[in-house]
């Protein structure tokens, strides 16, 4: 009897381990799971729209800023100068424009008291000395809003509530226009990419819920929902070689390995007071395809 009642438990432990082990087979077939995730956020480069020597730095690196902040200021002496000079020529247009004006009104008054007087060859290009000279004050005035608008870009404030990077230029150092200085994280744009096997893809669905959990934080689970699925990934063969032929690399026979495709994962706000999200930061993504949304 004592035998039977040992051979009934070993069932019923196999049997449970058997169920135990199943339950987290379905589970983890039916809620993809990866430990190759990262965390990403928009990163916004600081690019100076002028260029000139750097004469003030507001912030240091790592610092957070608020939008609209100062960050640096380049040299303003030389876009002063060309605001001046667009000052003038527009004084100078009008005072063209002026005499034109009178010019033209004279011309006119006397070709309609006497067409003799004035041919209507003078009376016509008069009339266009007078309209073109109107014209160049629209053209000075433009030119005098570009330079002031120039003048402005030599003051480079935040467009993002984030965290300066890469400080590497100091006062003295030369700006280049459309040439980035500094990166700029936005602490407002974290997601989670999730690098999961192609081969689980198939029950993931927009919209789906997701924990994941920071390598940093192993003990706080942080949960989003799935926000979308890259539709590829860049080629690891196939491209053109040095003489246009399709360059392919050599596959293994018995073993094929998986490719991994971005997931890309939105959490949800707020987030744990304690959690301070970087980018590039470790974590693993499991998608919870079977649950409700």
């Amino acid at each position: 009897m004592k035998k039977v009642v040992q051979i009934l438990l070993t069932l019923a432990i196999l049997g449970t381990a058997g169920w135990l082990g199943w339950q987290k087979w379905r589970h983890y077939t039916r809620n993809p799971w990866t430990r190759d995730g990262q965390v990403r956020s928009q990163v916004v480069q600081i690019t100076p729209r002028v260029s000139g020597m750097i004469t003030a730095i507001h912030v240091t690196d790592n610092q957070h800023v608020k939008k609209g902040d100062p960050l640096f200021e380049i040299d303003p002496s030389p876009y002063i100068l060309k605001v001046r000079q667009a000052e003038a020529r527009l004084r100078r247009a009008k005072e063209v424009a002026r005499g034109m004006k009178i010019e033209y009104e004279r011309v006119k008054k006397i070709y309609a008291r006497d067409r003799g007087a004035v041919s209507q060859k003078d009376l016509l290009r008069n009339e266009v000395n007078y309209y073109k000279s109107l014209a160049d004050i629209d053209s000075a005035k433009e030119a005098l809003s570009a330079a002031k608008l120039n003048l402005s870009f030599t003051k480079v404030n935040a467009p993002v509530d984030g965290w300066v990077s890469n400080i590497n230029f100091q006062i003295g150092s030369q700006a280049t226009a459309n040439k980035p200085l500094l990166a700029l994280v936005d602490e407002h744009a974290f997601w989670v990419f999730g690098f999961f096997r192609e081969d689980v893809l198939a029950p993931i669905r927009v919209g789906d819920r997701a924990v994941v959990t920071l390598m940093a934080y192993p003990d706080t689970p942080l949960h989003g929902r799935v926000e979308s699925i890259a539709w590829g990934i860049a080629p690891g063969d196939g491209n053109p070689g040095p003489n246009l032929l399709p360059s392919v690399k050599p596959v293994f026979q018995w073993i094929r390995l998986a490719q991994r495709m971005p997931v890309r994962v939105r959490l949800d706000e707020p987030l744990p007071e304690k959690v301070k999200l970087r980018v590039g930061m470790t974590a693993s993504v499991r998608v919870l395809s079977e649950e409700k949304k």
